[in-house]
C-alpha cells in the first residue's frame, strides 16, 4: 500500500516543497525514515505513532517506510510530523472500501505541516509564511498549518489555509464529516507609532540633523561621545523617522522572523522597521547567522530596518569584520558542509562610541585619566576598511545645563518623518525602485545622480587632500551630499551640499 502526501520545507528563509512517500509492506514491524532527516525529524516515528493511537485508530503492524522527497536534501525540524501522520493513514487506506477508510486520500492540491504532540494536538512550527509562499508559487490550493501559524500563513496570497488543533479534526474534515473553516486573509496595516519620540530629546540638533539625513537616504552612522550625551537614546528613537515599510518589505522581514521563530499568534507579521542592538559579547555566528542547524543572524533580523552597535569598540574584531561583505552586497552567504545559504541583509548600521576607554576624552571636565597611547589604540579597534563603510560620523558633546533645564517642546518624529518621506519619494521618482536609496547608488552610477560643479569639485579636492580620503569615502560622501540635496528640494548638487557632508568626515580617528 503506497500513499504520497505534499508538505513542504524550508532553506535559508525560502520554502521548498516536500514529497512525503508513505510505503506500508509485509513483513516483521518497522518504521524507517530516509530522505536525509534529522534528529527531530527520525524522532517523528514515535510521536506519530503515539498521536495515532491516542485518536482511536491502530497503528499499522507492517514494515512501514517514509521517505522525504527530493532524498538529497537536508529535512530538519518537527514540521514534517503531520504529513507523516496523513501519509500513514492515507496509505493504510488506500484500495479499502469507502467504510473501511480512515480517511479519504488527500487531493494533490493539499499540503501539510506541523508538529504532533503524543497526545495529537498540533504544534506550531517555525518558517509558516516562508512554506505558505512556497506553496503558492507551487499551485497548492489548500495548506493545513497548526491553529497557532495559520494568521501568519495566511498572508501568502493565492492559497487557502486551514488551521489544525488536533490531528482528530483533520481526520474528521478529511472524512468529510466536520469541515473545518478557511482562515480569512491575512491584511497588514502600518503601525504609525512614534513613541520613543525625537520630541523627548533636548538640544543635540546637529545629531538630530544627522540621523534625519541617514533615514532620508539610508546612510551608515556612527555617532562619538562621552557618557551621557544621548548617544543610545537617539539612535534608538530613528526607527520613528524611517518611511513606513511597503508590503514586500514587510513580507521580507517576516520571513525572515518566522524562519527564526520570533513570529506569534498574537505578533505574526512585522510591521514596523526591526530595530535590532546586540550586545558587544555576541560572537560572529550570532551576528552572522549560522550555527549547527542554520538560523538567520542580527544583520539579516535587522533586515529593511537598523542594527544598532553600541560601544563599538568592546565588540571583538572578527565579529566586526564579518559586517564588511553584507554592507556592501546587501546579503550574506553561509558556505556550509550541507550547502550554501542566503540571508538578507540590507540594514541601516547605526553605531555609538565612546571617545576613549574611560570615556571622557574631549570632556570639558578633565577627568579623562587615559593616555594618548591607550587613545590610539582604542580607536584603532575600529578597522579603517569598516569605518569606510560609515557615511556619517559626529562628536557628540555633552549637554550643557542650560540645554537641560529648557522646557520647550523639541521637533517631534512625524514632523521629521514627513521630511524624510518626501526625501525618499524624490530617491523613488530618481530610481524607479521603492528599494533602492541614495546610500545604495552603484559607483558606476554617481557621476549620473551626484554631477559636481567645478566650485564643489575643488571643494571635495580640498578635503581628499586634507582628510586622506579613500575612493570609497568619496563616493560615501557624494551619496549623502545627494541625500542633502534632496532633502532641501535641489536637483544640484552645491557647494554647501558637499560642505555639510564632508563635516561628517572630520572626526580624526588617528588621534
Amino acid at each position: 500500500m503506497y500513499a504520497s502526501v505534499t508538505s513542504f520545507g524550508v532553506d535559508g528563509i525560502g520554502g521548498f516543497p516536500v514529497n512525503v512517500e508513505i510505503n506500508i509492506a509485509s513483513g516483521l514491524p518497522a518504521f524507517d525514515i530516509v530522505g536525509l532527516p534529522d534528529a527531530a525529524v527520525r524522532e517523528a516515528k514515535e510521536r506519530v505513532r503515539a498521536a495515532i493511537k491516542n485518536c482511536g485508530h491502530s497503528f499499522p503492524p507492517s514494515r512501514l517506510t517514509v521517505n522525504l522527497a527530493p532524498a538529497d536534501r537536508r529535512k530538519q525540524g518537527s514540521l514534517y510530523d503531520l504529513p507523516i501522520l496523513i501519509g500513514i493513514l492515507a496509505a493504510f487506506s488506500a484500495g479499502k472500501s469507502k467504510s473501511e477508510r480512515i480517511i479519504n486520500v488527500p487531493k494533490k492540491d493539499m499540503a501539510f505541516i506541523g508538529e504532533v504532540s503524543l497526545k495529537g494536538d498540533i504544534l506550531p512550527v517555525n518558517g509558516a509564511l516562508p512554506m505558505a509562499l512556497a506553496a503558492m508559487r507551487n499551485g497548492t490550493k489548500k495548506l493545513f498549518v497548526p491553529a497557532e501559524n495559520a494568521e501568519e500563513a495566511s498572508f501568502a496570497e493565492g492559497v487557502e489555509i486551514y488551521p489544525v488543533k488536533t490531528a482528530a479534526e483533520l481526520i474528521s474534515h478529511l472524512r468529510g464529516e466536520k469541515m473545518l473553516e478557511q482562515s480569512s486573509a491575512g491584511s497588514i496595516q502600518n503601525r504609525r507609532n512614534y513613541s520613543p519620540d525625537f520630541a523627548d530629546v533636548k538640544g543635540q540638533e546637529n545629531v538630530k540633523r544627522m540621523l534625519e539625513i541617514a533615514a532620508a537616504g539610508g546612510h551608515n552612522v556612527l555617532i562619538v561621545g562621552p557618557p551621557g550625551a544621548g548617544k543610545s537614546m537617539m539612535a534608538r528613537r530613528l526607527p520613528s523617522i524611517l518611511p513606513d515599510m511597503s508590503r514586500e518589505e514587510m513580507m521580507q522581514s517576516t520571513e525572515i522572523f518566522s524562519v527564526a521563530g520570533l513570529t506569534s499568534h498574537s505578533d505574526p507579521i512585522v510591521s514596523e522597521r526591526p530595530f535590532r542592538s546586540p550586545h558587544h559579547t555576541i560572537s560572529a555566528i550570532g551576528l552572522a547567522g549560522g550555527g549547527t542547524v542554520p538560523k538567520p543572524g542580527e544583520i539579516s533580523l535587522a533586515h529593511n530596518g537598523v542594527l544598532f552597535l553600541d560601544e563599538l569598540p568592546e565588540f571583538r574584531s572578527n565579529v566586526l569584520e564579518v559586517l564588511r561583505q553584507p554592507l556592501e552586497d546587501g546579503e550574506v552567504n553561509l558556505s556550509r558542509i550541507t550547502g550554501t545559504i542566503t540571508y538578507p541583509s540590507r540594514f541601516m548600521l547605526v553605531c555609538a562610541m565612546n571617545p576613549c576607554k574611560c570615556g571622557w576624552y574631549g570632556h570639558p571636565s578633565h577627568r579623562c585619566t587615559c593616555t594618548p597611547t591607550e587613545i590610539r589604540q582604542y580607536h584603532h579597534r575600529i578597522s579603517g576598511p569598516l569605518l569606510d563603510r560609515i557615511d556619517l560620523i559626529l562628536y557628540v558633546p555633552a549637554l550643557e545645563f542650560n540645554e537641560l533645564k529648557n522646557t520647550a517642546p523639541a521637533e517631534s518624529s512625524g514632523e521629521i518623518k514627513k521630511r524624510v518621506n518626501k526625501a525618499r519619494e524624490i530617491q523613488r521618482e530618481r530610481f524607479g525602485d521603492s528599494t533602492m536609496n541614495n546610500a545604495s547608488i552603484p559607483t558606476g552610477d554617481l557621476k549620473k545622480y551626484c554631477g559636481l560643479s567645478e566650485e564643489s569639485e575643488e571643494l571635495m579636492h580640498d578635503a581628499f587632500d586634507s582628510l586622506g580620503l579613500t575612493a570609497r569615502s568619496y563616493d560615501r560622501i557624494l551619496c549623502v551630499a545627494r541625500t542633502i540635496a534632496d532633502l532641501a528640494g535641489e536637483e544640484e548638487l552645491l557647494p554647501e551640499h558637499i560642505a555639510e557632508a564632508i563635516q561628517y568626515r572630520t572626526y580624526d580617528f588617528r588621534e
